[in-house]
């Protein structure tokens, strides 16, 4: 049971880094690139990882309530 909670804790975390990268790579390309129609592709993507971001966040939580991400 220990060894479960184990593995769902270390996805948790593996979301969260994932999300994280994702997020950051999209604030990247809107630093680097021009124009309005790939600016709002990009500002959409922004918002989608910020809310991958928010609910990895919540299930590690969830899993390890004690922990600090």
């Amino acid at each position: 049971m220990v060894e479960m909670l184990n593995l769902e804790v270390a996805r948790a975390r593996q979301r969260i880094n994932r999300a994280n990268r994702s997020l950051s790579r999209a604030n990247e390309l809107a630093d680097e690139c021009g124009g309005v129609a790939i600016n709002l592709t990009l500002c959409n993507r922004i918002r989608v990882e910020q809310q991958r971001v928010i609910d990895a966040r919540a299930r590690f939580m969830k899993l390890n309530p004690e922990a600090r991400y």
